[in-house]
């Protein structure tokens, strides 16, 4: 399996059940995720990530125009196949540290891309973390499997 990864953008949305938007960087709030986006919190899905393979996918599947942040993710991805990683095992992006807590999840009703293609990627390839050691995140970073 791959260890090394580069975070590709990171993403904000202020209120929940929207699109995110790309930042230029992101800080990364120990115990509660990225500071500013409306999923923060003290739970265990802190942060969200999807790889940009796995939108790939969804692009296949015959969905135009995706953007990064467009299925809610903090963190788009390049080079780790996310879903694939144990529950536990903790990532070195950026300036954090940040363990893996739960692999997909349940979508919400109403979801845009369920809605235009009949199903969505996040469930299945999405990995939510909670962060372990805030820090600067932004694209370009490595993301590192420790």
């Amino acid at each position: 399996m791959q260890r090394i990864g580069k975070v590709l953008a990171v993403n904000i949305s202020h209120k929940k059940g929207i699109v995110k938007k790309p930042i230029e960087k992101g800080n990364f709030i120990e115990g509660f995720g990225l500071e500013g986006d409306a999923h923060g919190g003290n739970w265990h899905r802190q942060v969200s990530l999807l790889g940009i393979e796995s939108i790939r996918k969804m692009k296949e599947a015959g969905i135009e125009g995706l953007e990064y942040g467009d299925f809610a993710e903090n963190i788009t991805t390049e080079g780790i196949s996310l879903y694939e990683l144990p529950i536990g095992t903790r990532l070195k992006i950026g300036e954090t540290i940040q363990e893996v807590t739960q692999i997909g999840k349940e979508c919400h009703t109403g979801c845009a891309i369920a809605q235009q293609v009949g199903k969505c990627i996040m469930p299945k390839e999405g990995i939510f973390t909670k962060v372990i050691k805030g820090g600067i995140v932004k694209p370009g970073d490595t993301i590192e499997v420790l």
